[in-house]
């Protein structure tokens, strides 16, 4: 999906405010499914990374972060993902020498590079296939909405740069759920980015008690596109955010094509985009999840810009106490 313009306003619009009784009979559905539910409690902690919002948040990044500091304890770590725009319903392990991003999704081939990840549909089934497996902590990428199962500790991730939008509910917004209740059962919000939509005082307004991190996206190996012209392209929740890093690395970024999230490139697409940057002289560049959508051949012609999450003074220990709290 692409992030429709009027989500991304801070001031209603004529649209948002027509879809507003949709968003609000969406929100209802929600509430009904998470009062009705009998939520499963796993025999280990599960950890879930979760935002309140349709479509890119830096959750990925987190999700990773979560994991390598679960891992440095000394804890056998597993993530389950739902696999969106993967085929199999699982409870599959990814295996990134044998399945594709069309078989379990783009994120779960980048998650499997940090831990043991597992698809499934059925968030229940997938992590008693992690425990099965082995797993003493089990990372849920997503899922704070799904009441299935009982989290320990529930992150939500926050994209400074959005913020929660206009605050609207889908379809009117891009909300899953109201802020509210949504805040009231989180355990910490992480913000990734400068907060430029006030996302802290917002969360401090609603719920003063509850912890924010300030978290920042650190480009990695970045230096060595420095100064480069550079051809960006990205199929993620917020292109714009990725064009902006390389333009904050130095880079002459000359020209840049956004397509929606999750987007399965076509040969004509990638062959016009690297003919493009032929002409210009230039480096095509993308993100490390649009690079899972792409074959080896492509990636040959292709560099890629990965990511990390650096926590801010302050956060990093934060965030330690907090996953030390979930797993004992």
């Amino acid at each position: 999906m692409q992030t429709p313009d009027h989500w991304q306003k801070q001031s209603l619009s004529p649209l948002a405010l027509l879809l507003s009784p949709l968003g609000l009979l969406y929100g209802l559905g929600g509430a009904l499914s998470r009062m009705f539910s009998s939520p499963w409690n796993a025999s280990v902690p599960v950890i879930c990374v979760g935002n309140l919002v349709a479509g890119g948040a830096g959750k990925t990044p987190v999700v990773v972060a979560v994991a390598a500091r679960l891992k440095a304890s000394g804890k056998s770590v597993h993530v389950v993902s739902r696999g969106y725009g993967g085929s199999m319903q699982g409870p599959v392990r990814v295996d990134p020498a044998k399945h594709t991003f069309s078989d379990v999704g783009d994120e779960p081939l980048l998650l499997a590079k940090s831990a043991p990840t597992w698809v499934s549909k059925n968030r229940k089934a997938g992590i008693q296939a992690a425990i099965d497996d082995g797993a003493d902590v089990v990372v849920l990428d997503d899922g704070f909405q799904n009441p299935s199962v009982t989290k320990d500790l529930s992150l939500i991730v926050v994209d400074g740069g959005f913020g929660f939008g206009n605050a609207l509910l889908i379809p009117a917004g891009p909300l899953r759920e109201p802020i509210t209740s949504g805040l009231a059962r989180a355990d910490a919000v992480v913000v990734v980015g400068e907060d430029a939509r006030n996302a802290t005082a917002i969360v401090n307004r609603i719920r003063p008690s509850l912890s924010v991190l300030q978290a920042m996206l650190q480009p990695e190996n970045g230096e060595t596109l420095k100064d480069k012209r550079i051809l960006a392209f990205a199929g993620i929740g917020r292109p714009g955010k990725f064009f902006e890093t390389l333009r904050e690395l130095g880079c002459d970024v000359i020209a840049t094509r956004s397509f929606p999230d999750h987007h399965e490139f076509s040969a004509n697409e990638i062959e016009s985009i690297l003919i493009h940057a032929k002409a210009e002289d230039a480096i095509a560049v993308t993100t490390e999840k649009d690079a899972a959508r792409l074959n080896t051949q492509q990636l040959e012609q292709i560099s890629v810009l990965g990511v990390s999450i650096a926590m801010n003074d302050g956060a990093s220990s934060a965030f330690d106490v907090l996953l030390e709290k979930a797993h004992g």
